[in-house]
């Protein structure tokens, strides 16, 4: 397994770790108590990301390294970091997203959604790619993560707001599955919501149709 899936893996497992065994594991490279104090407070997952993005776009996740033939393929060190703490704080998201946290977790996916756009521009201050570098170097699992910020933009969006967010985060990172996300979108939209998804989902019709 590749470092950059290992980390995924370990923070996975500390996250699922009682807190009673937690020190044991790792209580010598972390400040457990530090971090349960952090993690409990009301914006704690807004908290985080804004901190995330901050870093981000200041190059702390930026290392390179000299590209060959041979490991063109590669992450740096800190790009397997960003990564890794991208897919903990969008997981966040979606929990947040799930216990009905609606507005705290919209803002949060759209700071991170904006930190991937900023790549996919080819801005080179945020991530390092040895070769042809973008979001879909992430591995990002649209589905999951669609669903859950729909169903915040359901909640918290105006009718129009809301379809065009839709449409916009569909065609900037996911445009080859549209139909899926669309009819994702219009399962947790309200009436008036659904009008304005109804244009987006005639022309996916009408393209199919062809």
């Amino acid at each position: 397994m590749s470092r950059g899936d290992l980390l995924i893996i370990a923070e996975r497992a500390i996250e699922l770790v009682p807190r009673a065994t937690l020190k044991a594991l790792v209580g010598d490279y972390v400040h457990v108590d530090d971090v349960a104090e952090a993690s409990a407070t009301p914006n704690a997952l807004l908290d985080e990301v804004q901190t995330f993005h901050v870093d981000s776009l200041a190059g702390r996740y930026f290392e390179d390294f000299a590209v060959n033939s041979r490991n063109c393929t590669e992450h740096s060190r800190g790009t397997d970091a960003f990564i890794a703490e991208f897919k903990r704080l969008l997981r966040g998201c979606i929990s947040a997203a799930d216990s009905g946290q609606y507005e705290v977790a919209r803002q949060a996916f759209e700071l991170l959604f904006g930190l991937l756009r900023h790549i996919d521009e080819c801005h080179d201050d945020v991530l390092f790619f040895a070769d042809e570098g973008g979001s879909w170097q992430l591995g990002i699992d649209w589905h999951s993560a669609f669903a859950a910020y729909f169903r915040c933009l359901a909640e918290t969006a105006t009718a129009a707001d809301f379809a065009t967010n839709v449409d916009q985060t569909i065609e900037d990172f996911a445009e080859h599955e549209r139909p899926q996300h669309l009819r994702s979108a219009h399962s947790v939209a309200n009436a008036a919501q659904r009008a304005t998804l109804e244009p987006l989902e005639r022309r996916v019709a009408d393209r199919q149709r062809r």
